[in-house]
């Protein structure tokens, strides 16, 4: 038996599709093991959003040619779309090359490999091929993430997931509540719908549901306590969206959606397709929610020609919002982006300053609104022990960590709902105990 090994970079997608690629290895035979001196075949599941993460793998490669002679090495996800077979050139020990929308290509790739071929690439965007593989592991018994959408239309300036994963392509709905259900049957009662825009989502079926019908009736899957989804695209989130999160309690209280920027004119440039006061509209739309919704989003930091006015707007709009948490990134040069056309590129010294101002002053956001919890009782699902607090840990609809003691017990209770007390807040967590 073949042994492998996987290494996963980047976003909640590549770690669903590197789920799929060890179900489809060991469909095929293969053993997964933990560490890569143990393994035959080293998979490197790659992000390519950022330049940092890219030249980590390459680096990662570097580092293993000369520490792991005599294995396979195969590179996947986007930055194998980006560089194809340039990867060959930058890493000659590298032997296989394969994006996201050619997994269901891997048996026969891992063949041609078996067979002798030294270099063998799956980068084909063929959207009238399934973005699916037969076999899925899932990494978590509770959780589960089911791939509703592939690739993206919407051609951000900064953004290479165009490139790197194709045009958006929709799973049809029978087939996403098909396995919903069975994951239900298998015991998860939490999904997590995925998709690089998730609300993009469109019934290829006669069915013909929007993102809004699809949400709703996976909610109402029996078994399913809890359902999310990310990423959205404001352009595409509806205000049915919302009513379908108002009216079915399975959907969580929490919505990602990115704004980049709060400045009109910076979203006009990155050709995000709508103004900032349409943001606040969808904005408006979840705090109009009879249910407290919490809300979270993205922000890119010295786009080319950011003012030092435009960066005080995204400064002016998280107070406004009173965002629960932010994924903060310095903007990045791509390959194959519009972006790298614009004049006005800011320094890394300004970017870098611009992002501890964003980051603090969210930080002290999160302090204050966090505060609110204490003293009330959340529903959160056990995720898990950490030895060295002592402590419980658990997610609350919200997808906010709650770190909690309970009556000493040897029962594990991962997977469990609880409800618990919360006694105390920081700016990332909270702290509480168990009800009794």
């Amino acid at each position: 038996m073949k042994t492998f090994y996987i290494e996963t970079f980047g976003c909640q997608m590549n770690a669903h599709d590197s789920e799929k690629v060890v179900g489809t290895l060991i469909g095929q035979g293969y053993q997964q093991v933990e560490t890569p001196d143990d393994a035959e075949l080293v998979f490197y599941n790659t992000c390519s959003i950022r330049d940092k993460a890219e030249q980590k793998v390459f680096n990662r490669l570097d580092r293993f040619k000369r520490e792991q002679q005599g294995k396979t090495f195969a590179v996947l996800g986007c930055v194998a779309q980006q560089e194809g077979e340039k990867i060959f050139e930058k890493a000659p020990h590298v032997s296989l090359v394969c994006g996201s929308a050619s997994y269901n290509q891997l048996p026969n790739l891992l063949v041609q490999l078996e067979t002798g071929n030294k270099r063998v690439t799956g980068l084909s965007l063929d959207t009238e091929d399934t973005f699916e593989t037969p076999y899925t592991r899932r990494d978590n018994p509770h959780r589960a993430y089911i791939t509703i959408i592939e690739g993206c239309d919407k051609k951000c300036a900064y953004c290479v997931v165009p490139f790197t994963r194709g045009p958006e392509r929709s799973s049809t709905s029978a087939s996403i509540l098909a396995e919903a259900a069975q994951l239900a049957k298998d015991g998860y009662s939490e999904i997590q719908l995925l998709g690089q825009n998730v609300n993009s989502y469109r019934d290829p079926s006669p069915t013909g549901w929007d993102f809004a019908q699809l949400l709703d009736a996976v909610g109402k899957v029996p078994g399913i306590r809890r359902v999310r989804f990310t990423t959205s695209h404001p352009r595409d989130f509806t205000k049915s969206i919302m009513d379908a999160i108002g009216s079915n309690p399975h959907l969580c209280n929490h919505v990602h959606l990115p704004v980049q920027s709060g400045s009109s004119d910076v979203l006009r440039a990155m050709q995000r397709s709508y103004s900032i006061d349409e943001y606040r509209q969808r904005i408006q739309w979840m705090k109009d929610c009879a249910r407290p919704i919490a809300i979270t989003t993205d922000i890119i930091v010295g786009f080319p020609g950011e003012t030092e006015a435009d960066f005080e707007q995204t400064l002016a709009l998280l107070e406004e919002v009173q965002y629960d948490n932010m994924f903060s990134f310095k903007y990045s040069r791509r390959p194959n982006t519009p972006a790298l056309a614009l004049d006005d590129q800011i320094t890394e010294e300004e970017k870098s300053r611009r992002l501890a101002v964003l980051q603090e002053f969210q930080r002290n956001i999160q302090i204050r609104n966090n505060v609110a919890y204490v003293g009330r009782v959340e529903e959160c699902m056990v995720e898990g022990f950490n030895k060295a607090t002592g402590q419980w840990m658990g997610r609350t609809s919200q997808h906010k960590m709650v770190n909690f003691l309970r009556p000493a017990s040897d029962a594990d209770i991962t997977g469990q709902y609880l409800e618990v007390r919360v006694t105390r807040s920081g700016p990332n967590s909270l702290v509480g105990e168990a009800v009794q």
